[in-house]
């Protein structure tokens, strides 16, 4: 199991490490981090992690290739030519096409999603249509050979629920799983727009938007005029 991760600076930490603790107990699998340039790509939390491959040096066809999600730097990805070329590249030849959070909209802006359902951080989700992609519920999305998970903590899920569809049973999952431990008893119940108070929800919306709204919608009109030029919506 050959698995490609995708990094970049600006990436949400956890988008990367909940599907790689996860994948990390599946036997035999070998693992690429790949970037524009080998060495230390810092992420959104300050800690930085290291690029093993350059664009030109990693697997052309990978089991599975993944992208990670984020903000600013994520959505910087949407104009950066060389990214959604290799990512066009790569998605034409790997088995499995993956994110997590954002990661999904970048996979989009790339053509990668075009037909298929999909989901993102709630926040981003009314991003996706205009790449021709439908938007799906839950905290994970599997269509055909295409993986979703959404917000930044769904990616353990989302890791746990694609090793157990590719092996065919349940029976490695639930292993990992209590490995890790992993069973959510959050403090509080505001893990969903649907949850949260209504000042919650309001403040943590307020906050996205007043951070890059401009050079967002910027950047996504850019991807959209691209997507619309290269694919079929």
């Amino acid at each position: 199991m050959k698995i490609q991760m995708f990094i970049y600076p600006g990436m949400t930490l956890l988008d990367l490490i909940g599907p790689l603790q996860t994948w990390s107990s599946w036997p035999g699998a070998e693992f690429q981090f790949v970037a524009q340039s080998v060495g230390s790509i810092a992420t959104d939390c300050g800690l930085s992690v290291n690029a093993t491959h350059s664009f030109g040096e990693g697997w052309s066809a990978p089991d599975i290739l993944f992208v990670p999600g984020g903000t600013e730097g994520t959505f910087a990805l949407l104009g950066n030519e060389e990214v959604l070329t290799f990512l066009e590249q790569q998605g034409n030849n790997a088995g499995w096409i993956t994110s997590v959070c954002t990661g999904s909209v970048v996979l989009a802006a790339a053509g990668l999603l075009t037909g298929y359902r999909a989901t993102t951080h709630w926040m981003a989700k009314d991003m996706l249509p205009a790449f021709g992609v439908e938007v799906g519920e839950g905290r994970w999305v599997i269509d055909r050979n295409r993986a979703s998970g959404g917000g930044v903590t769904a990616g353990i899920d989302f890791g746990l629920v694609l090793m157990a569809h590719i092996a065919g049973e349940e029976r490695l999952a639930e292993m990992v799983q209590l490995g890790m431990e992993y069973s959510p008893n959050p403090p509080f119940n505001s893990g969903t727009p649907d949850e949260a108070r209504p000042e919650i929800l309001a403040a943590v919306t307020a906050m996205f938007n007043s951070e890059g709204t401009e050079r967002r919608e910027e950047l996504m009109l850019h991807a959209i005029n691209r997507h619309s030029a290269r694919h079929s919506i």
